[in-house]
């Protein structure tokens, strides 16, 4: 019968940060299991980690260790932005949860920017009607990026002000409304929901405005570190955030909550995992003992869906994994009126702040983001 270890001994026994026992974790590298004593804590495998810990005894070759740091393995970038440690997302040394109970983004964007005063995101009057929403994004922010001048050899403040001015036509392309108001009460009053709802959408946008070296971040600071203009770094992390296993998953959770309202929450998840499809809104890598944003916002909004209720159960039963962070922005636009694109929306305004904070720690740095692939084809003959 195989042993099982604590988080804390498998952390000690291989001499790792939990980021890279969580990355060995998906990987299937090591086996794990909830807790039965305390199902919220996890257990792992400890014949796994012993013969893990022999092969990193051994050593490994350079292309082994630069190619297992690009897929959830050890930290590659240095960074003062954001971590995740012991299971909590720290912004530059502050809980993010925490700064979620009283923070607006603006005040979230100063600590990440490290600026001493809030930034003001404001939307440009629209020489016409705009068409709110993803694709509004996309255009306006595009036109943008084809204006502005390359980023190299400014300072920080002048890249922020920048930036804050291209977030400004985020805002306005995806519906906020006009004024100095801080953002999430402006985006209430677009999308024409109550103050109730505005502070939740105040506290979903801090949790989502950084999350270390994620996708969308990383094809932002390698636009950065080109010199590309921040509106043009920005739209790298738009265009990447769109993608279905990233800022998508969104949408993914409400297809499958519609898919449980008809077929019944058990059923959905079969169908799903049956097309052997990774089931959207549970787990995540870095968060084996549940994800903190989804627990932050879930508490401070509740679950009234009765469709969702159910699909949590089921999927905690079948799975052993917790919400995510894209279940609970399906709770919080389902459960309190907001447009069905409002999970990707709030990612976009929230994550965008992060991004700016590291496009200008990026050009700072005055380093290029440049790894080299290794070749797995054909090479023509030589002669001898």
């Amino acid at each position: 019968m195989s042993e099982w270890l604590s988080r804390e001994e498998a952390l000690e026994r291989l001499k790792v940060r939990p980021q890279t026992l969580y990355a060995y974790v998906s990987r299937g590298r090591i086996g794990m299991r909830p807790d039965h004593a305390d199902p919220r804590r996890s257990e792992y495998r400890a014949d796994d980690i012993a013969a893990l810990a022999t092969r990193r005894a051994r050593g490994r070759s350079p292309s082994a260790i630069a190619e297992s740091a690009i897929a959830w393995g050890e930290p590659s970038i240095v960074t003062a932005i954001s971590t995740v440690w012991h299971g909590q997302l720290i912004y530059r040394g502050q809980d993010a949860a925490v700064l979620s109970e009283h923070a607006t983004l603006e005040e979230t964007a100063a600590l990440l920017w490290a600026m001493p005063q809030p930034a003001r995101f404001e939307a440009p009057l629209p020489d016409a009607p705009l068409q709110f929403g993803r694709a509004s994004a996309f255009a306006q922010l595009a036109m943008l990026a084809g204006q502005e001048r390359p980023s190299l050899g400014r300072s920080a403040a002048s890249l922020c002000a920048d930036a804050a001015r291209a977030i400004g036509v985020l805002v306005g392309a995806l519906g906020a409304s006009a004024g100095t108001d801080p953002l999430h009460r402006r985006l209430a009053r677009g999308w024409s929901v109550g103050d109730d709802v505005a502070d939740a959408i105040r506290r979903a946008l801090v949790l989502l405005a950084d999350h270390e070296l994620n996708a969308s971040t990383f094809a932002a600071r390698v636009a950065a570190s080109t010199g590309a203009s921040p509106a043009a770094c920005l739209m790298a992390g738009l265009a990447t955030l769109s993608g279905p296993r990233h800022g998508g998953a969104g949408e993914a959770v409400m297809h499958l909550a519609e898919d449980a309202a008809r077929h019944g929450a058990e059923a959905a998840i079969r169908r799903w995992l049956g097309h052997d499809r990774p089931l959207p809104g549970f787990g995540h890598q870095l968060y084996p003992e549940g994800d903190p944003r989804a627990t932050a916002l879930l508490a401070a909004i509740g679950n009234s869906d009765e469709t969702l209720q159910s699909l949590e159960a089921a999927a905690i039963a079948a799975t052993g994994a917790r919400p995510n962070i894209d279940f609970a922005l399906a709770v919080l636009t389902r459960g309190l009126g907001l447009p069905r694109d409002a999970p990707f929306q709030l990612f976009a305004l929230g994550r965008s702040v992060g991004w700016a904070a590291h496009i200008v720690e990026q050009i700072m740095s005055g380093n290029i983001i440049r790894p080299r692939g290794r070749y797995d084809g054909l090479l023509p003959p030589t002669d001898r």
